[in-house]
């Protein structure tokens, strides 16, 4: 099929007023650089120090350089060039960072997707993002990724090519591992990526974000907004040349390539140590072998850990200085014990794709960093917490946060309908979380006015769910909403009224999800068939009540 006309990314997003660039970039946020250019400057200081690990495979700054302009120059013949689009829909591996690393030396947009996305979600994402390439592994946990793929270009008219690593690699695709060899000149390679790097305002990749619609939305980050948060998050989690940064998180998350995990790691001369799992035996094992100093996990692994060292005490743990905890809300009991049984520091994270970034600091007291999701990392961090009807609510009273700044973009990616919603009153962004504030400026998060399910820091549109659930024959109505869950934090509990003489089970909710190739973690835990949803006294349906008659049965 031949490539159709890609629209430029730019005219797709809303600018930032140009008083608010003019004052970023008069107060050094906004350096006017491509990402690329910042790693591969971090990269050309320390050319022999090794900076990525997976396995046995070790790689240096001076060979993640060369791999990633020789996928950049490749990627070049192969008709991708500046601002096209690539899905990067990798399980955790080295492979994975340095095609990331390709793109933006190209000006190639990146688009992390996760493995576990399928027909449904994959098509999507590539379609809204006009995608020209896909990149992902042969199979994955049994799953033939290379044959979704390949049916995802058939059906979107941008997309062109399938990269896949693996040792099954069939006609019509291309070998990843073929095109991330090392540069054959690289110096002049790199000189004319140095020179034709994108402008500093131009977009950098695409991250999804979760939404009450089911399928991803697109927030376009630029190269000056991303690496300002990325570097002053490198300020606030003291990382540097000695840093050892574990990634055990799905690497299609912001969180743990931004936050500043990975890139930031690069960018700060350190070392990056991938994890296939973030299963303790393996997790743990990595800590002691490679000296880790710092990683990024959600509550449920991190209570995993704690539980497998206090019962497999052996693991020396010693180096590990840093845990962030974020995406999920961490309670205060498991907050108080991560230091005695982990031996190191926590910090924890409150952010998101659309941008704000919050974080405890590491000199803060144990009363702030066990019972905040921390405050934002820039005095140019813009926030407002609302009530219902819009008004201020009073300090330290809970409210729906709002918040804009120099790395919150103003829009999603020509996604107008959802801007409508979104994006309020000259700029806020609405994330829909509801938060307390303390009088020195951090977040409690108390939880969500959105219509969204965070299972272990993946979020669900309840929307989405009961969607599928109204498919099957005999549902009149369903409502999906959030089941309190030890480990993920939340499960899907899905309510269901049937006509009378119906049965449906829960295996009957899951077939037809699976059948529509839906993400399996979507799929609900918990079905309940009532008479009647219970509703507002305007007509909506009651989730308030749903969620309370779960915490009363014991869901």
């Amino acid at each position: 099929m031949p490539k159709t006309a890609v629209e430029p990314s730019r005219t797709g997003v809303a600018p930032w007023p140009a008083e608010a660039a003019a004052r970023y970039i008069a107060n050094g946020y906004w350096e006017g650089r491509s990402l690329g250019t910042h790693l591969a400057d971090a990269a050309r200081k320390t050319p022999d120090a090794i900076c990525l690990v997976d396995g046995q495979t070790r790689i240096s700054f001076g060979e993640l350089l060369e791999r990633a302009d020789g996928a950049a120059a490749r990627m070049r013949e192969l008709g991708i060039g500046p601002d096209d689009r690539v899905v990067v829909q990798l399980p955790n591996c080295w492979e994975h960072v340095v095609i990331s690393v390709a793109c933006l030396r190209l000006g190639a947009l990146p688009v992390w997707a996760l493995p576990q996305h399928r027909m449904h979600e994959l098509s999507g994402v590539v379609a809204h993002a006009e995608a020209r390439a896909i990149v992902v592994p042969d199979t994955y946990k049994g799953f033939d990724h290379q044959a979704l793929a390949h049916e995802v270009v058939g059906l979107v008219p941008s997309a062109e090519h399938v990269f896949v690593t693996g040792t099954d690699i069939r006609d019509g695709s291309v070998d990843l591992l073929d095109l991330l060899a090392p540069a054959e000149n690289p110096g002049e390679l790199a000189a004319a990526f140095d020179a034709a790097a994108p402008a500093g305002d131009a977009i950098a990749m695409f991250l999804l974000s979760g939404g009450t619609t089911g399928l991803p939305k697109l927030v376009a980050r630029t190269h000056n907004d991303l690496a300002y948060m990325i570097k002053r998050a490198i300020e606030l989690c003291e990382y540097g040349p000695n840093t050892v940064y574990m990634a055990t998180l799905p690497l299609g998350h912001g969180f743990p390539n931004t936050g500043p995990g990975v890139i930031g790691a690069l960018l700060a001369g350190g070392r990056v140590v991938i994890a296939s799992s973030p299963a303790p035996e393996l997790a743990l094992a990595l800590i002691e072998q490679e000296g880790v100093t710092t990683t990024s996990a959600v509550p449920a692994i991190v209570q995993r850990w704690m539980r497998h060292h206090e019962e497999h005490p052996g693991t020396d743990l010693s180096s590990l200085d840093v845990v962030q905890v974020g995406a999920a809300r961490l309670s205060a009991e498991d907050a108080e014990e991560i230091g005695p049984k982990l031996g190191c520091r926590l910090q924890q994270v409150f952010g998101m794709g659309e941008g704000l970034l919050c974080v405890t600091r590491l000199d803060d007291p144990p009363e702030i960093v066990n019972h905040t999701q921390g405050r934002p990392i820039s005095e140019d961090d813009e926030l407002r917490v609302i009530d219902e009807e819009g008004r201020p609510v009073p300090p330290g009273e809970p409210g729906v946060l709002l918040v804009r700044g120099p790395y919150t973009p103003r829009s999603y990616y020509r996604s107008p309908e959802i801007d409508a919603r979104s994006f309020v009153d000259d700029g806020w962004y609405h994330t829909g979380d509801i938060v307390r504030q303390t009088p020195e400026g951090y977040l409690i998060i108390t939880g969500r006015e959105k219509d969204l399910i965070n299972r272990g820091g993946e979020k669900i549109s309840a929307e989405e769910v009961e969607t599928f659930a109204l498919q099957l024959d005999g549902v009149t109505h369903a409502a999906a909403v959030a089941m309190p869950d030890r480990e993920l934090g939340e499960q899907v509990c899905l309510f269901v009224v049937v006509t009378e003489g119906t049965t449906v089970e829960l295996a009957d909710v899951w077939s037809v999800m699976i059948a529509a190739e839906a993400a399996k973690f979507k799929l609900p835990a918990r079905l309940v068939t009532i008479d009647a949803l219970p509703l507002t006294p305007i007509g909506k349906v009651d989730k308030k009540a749903l969620r309370a008659d779960i915490a009363r049965t014991g869901g």
